[in-house]
């Protein structure tokens, strides 16, 4: 899993609200094709901060009937 970074969200944020499609942070570089594309990497990010995604533990009772009781 990628480990992203508050500077690397806070950096598509801002490039998105000034409607431009590249995105500089910490040396790095990205154009995306995009406002949808650069909106999606936003929401892919915050669901994965968030821990959206992530599978839920399953926990249970389980119960069992022979039928003549």
């Amino acid at each position: 899993m990628t480990d992203w970074t508050d500077t690397e969200l806070s950096a598509l944020r801002r490039a998105y609200a000034s409607g431009t499609t590249r995105v500089s942070y910490d040396g790095k570089s990205v154009d995306y094709g995009s406002a949808e594309d650069l909106l999606a990497r936003i929401r892919t990010i915050e669901r994965a901060i968030a821990g959206v995604g992530r599978p839920l533990p399953v926990a249970g009772l389980a119960g069992f009937s022979r039928g003549d009781r």
